[in-house]
């Protein structure tokens, strides 16, 4: 582990999950602060996975980056079992408290959560203390128009979430509907560059120390984006269905079919991209699970598509 993590757990989990991050109470601190919660499939895991991690002490505080289902699907279930209070981007606060999951993109990408409420928000250019550390908020749009970053500069520890990965960054949801997002991915990695960093803790895969590496890696993925939008939407389509399958473990092709006629960001990915190309939403979803299948990421059984 490296250095700048002690006295932070991070419980690295699958693509369906984001990683949480527990930072641990320092002295005098009311407990424990939780960075986002997975999804609420790995719900009754997140709560024993975090559970062990504090070993006793209180969870004080959960804290998202930003409300897609992967990154806040545990909050009722760890809002239930420890009475932690959540924070949310302000940007979310008003579709939290009245549950519009077609604001928190939930409904939208045909995605499972469970309610849960929210005590306060942190917004970019304001900070909490965790840990003994001061944890600054970040904004991070692109990904999620509302998403933040964390950062403690004494460390030189990034939680990143989706906006950089080891090797790439999410999905930049607002350029399917048809509006800007790739210049704010930019934007964000600029930023990333001005701070001095040594480790992240991105929202999937394993923390990492090779920052200018990762970034390099990003923008070039960024650039193959712009140049060809149609890739982008192509590869945000293959995600959410094959996200879809990880939901469901197994599912029959017809009613995966039925499924993506439905999420209304399929929908609006085929009319801005797909409809040159394919004469409906569907004949343009089942062509991606073909073409999962052939890459190994689905698999085809009895008329069921599986996960893999």
């Amino acid at each position: 582990m490296h250095p700048a993590l002690t006295g932070l757990t991070v419980l690295e989990r699958g693509w369906l999950s984001s990683n949480n991050i527990v930072i641990h109470g320092a002295t005098a601190e009311p407990g424990a602060v939780l960075v986002d919660s997975g999804h609420v499939v790995h719900a009754e895991q997140t709560v024993a996975l975090v559970q062990h991690a504090l070993r006793g002490e209180r969870l004080h505080r959960i804290v998202n980056t930003h409300l897609h289902s992967d990154h806040c699907g545990g909050n009722a279930a760890l809002q239930r079992a420890f009475g932690a209070a959540i924070t949310v981007p302000p940007g979310n606060a008003d579709a939290v408290a009245h549950w519009d999951t077609m604001r928190l993109t939930h409904a939208a990408t045909g995605q499972r959560s469970e309610r849960f409420s929210h005590a306060g928000t942190l917004a970019a250019g304001e900070h909490f203390v965790s840990g003994a550390r001061r944890w600054d908020a970040i904004a991070a749009p692109g990904h999620d128009p509302f998403s933040l970053m964390l950062f403690d500069a004494q460390h030189g520890v990034l939680i990143s979430a989706d906006a950089l990965w080891a090797n790439g960054f999410g999905v930049v949801f607002p350029e399917i509907d048809g509006g800007p997002g790739f210049d704010d991915v930019g934007a964000v990695f600029d930023a990333i560059e001005r701070l001095p960093v040594q480790v992240v803790v991105p929202g999937h895969g394993a923390p990492f120390t090779g920052v200018a590496a990762a970034l390099s890696r990003a923008r070039a993925r960024l650039a193959s984006f712009r140049r060809e939008p149609l890739r982008h939407a192509r590869h945000a389509a293959k995600v959410m269905i094959k996200y879809h399958v990880m939901e469901e473990r197994r599912i029959a092709h017809d009613a995966l079919l039925r499924w993506a006629a439905a999420t209304p960001f399929l929908q609006a990915a085929w009319q801005h991209f797909g409809s040159a190309h394919s004469a409906s939403p569907v004949a343009w979803c089942e062509g991606f699970v073909d073409e999962l299948v052939r890459q190994g990421a689905l698999a085809r059984a009895d008329g069921d598509v599986l996960d893999r």
